[in-house]
């Protein structure tokens, strides 16, 4: 007779889930090398830091999925979640990484040079999300991702969406890490990350989930016409 709590969970607990997913991932050495780098940066620098291998392969499986050709990245980590995305992306796909670090554009050319990427596959922009979002251009991205503080760039949200295609996504960064669900938490990253929940959920033309690998993915896919 199954309880009122219902029936029990099939194999193994989610932490068991968690440390299996963050063994699973392969990582090449140029991923390696990058996310040692990047790692260390957030110490010395305040940047921000890579993603773990198994959000890294999670955005590889979304690229390969949408069968992108067109990506853009927002926040650097050391340019290491680039270079999962590229290994997901078509051979002819371009990324294009915005920044408003020099820093962490400069830490991405290496990631990119040292994995052998060819220069036309990738473009790297300096400048805020407010000063470079105009520039790019309306429903052409297969996927739009975003790391950092939130509160950098969730009043950009409608511009964000606007840059995904029909049948694309818009993945941010790092929802674990926030207070999302403490309705008595005020600080500004989760008032930011809750303001970005609600405009995705409430989104009629969005399909959305939280993926709890590492930091945590907020994934919002465009519905297709």
């Amino acid at each position: 007779m199954t309880s009122a709590a219902g029936p029990p969970p099939v194999g193994g607990s989610p932490t068991d889930a968690a440390a299996y997913a963050a063994t699973f991932a392969a990582e090449s050495p140029a991923l390696v090398a990058a996310r040692h780098r990047a790692a260390a940066a957030v110490g010395a620098l305040g940047t921000v830091p890579p993603v773990e291998p198994a959000v890294g392969a999670t955005l590889a499986v979304l690229a390969a999925t949408a069968g992108a050709r067109s990506v853009v990245t927002i926040g650097g980590g050391g340019g290491v979640a680039a270079l999962w995305l590229l290994q997901g992306m078509r051979p002819d796909g371009v990324l294009t990484a915005l920044d408003a670090d020099p820093t962490e554009l400069r830490a991405a050319r290496r990631t990119f040079a040292d994995a052998g990427i060819a220069n036309g596959r990738t473009r790297l922009i300096f400048g805020t999300v407010g000063e470079v979002l105009p520039r790019l251009s309306t429903e052409a991205y297969d996927i739009v991702t975003c790391a950092g503080p939130p509160a950098e760039y969730s009043k950009q949200l409608p511009a964000l969406l606007g840059l995904v295609r029909p049948g694309g996504s818009l993945v941010l960064h790092g929802i674990s890490e926030s207070h999302v669900g403490d309705r008595k938490q005020r600080d500004p990253q989760t008032v930011a990350w809750r303001e970005m929940v609600r405009g995705v959920k409430d989104d009629e033309a969005l399909v959305c989930a939280v993926v709890p690998v590492g930091a945590g993915l907020l994934v919002a896919t465009k519905r297709a016409d």
